[in-house]
């Protein structure tokens, strides 16, 4: 295999990843808080909703067939936050 030619990033770019990778990570914080505190409970009323939804009305499996999911094919709710990604 071929030596690799390693190129040494300016201190301009270091500069601009530093504070490229700090206001990313404020962002993400910022959307972890919305989705973990400020929507925790309306997520949880959407989710129940769905839940209700796919027993009672279903989901189409092909153009107008549906077909509906019986309670115990529904998962358990984890025992952890929601998981953020970005």
């Amino acid at each position: 295999m071929p030596d690799l030619i390693k190129h040494e990033r300016s201190r301009e770019a270091q500069a601009w990843l530093k504070k490229e990778i700090a206001e990313q990570k404020t962002r993400y914080r910022k959307i972890e808080h919305e989705m973990n505190v400020t929507i925790a409970r309306q997520r949880d009323k959407w989710i129940e909703e769905f839940l209700q939804r796919i027993q009672t009305r279903g989901y189409n499996v092909h153009f107008n067939m549906l077909r509906k999911i019986k309670p115990e094919e529904i998962p358990k709710k984890p025992k952890r936050k929601f998981k953020v990604v970005y």
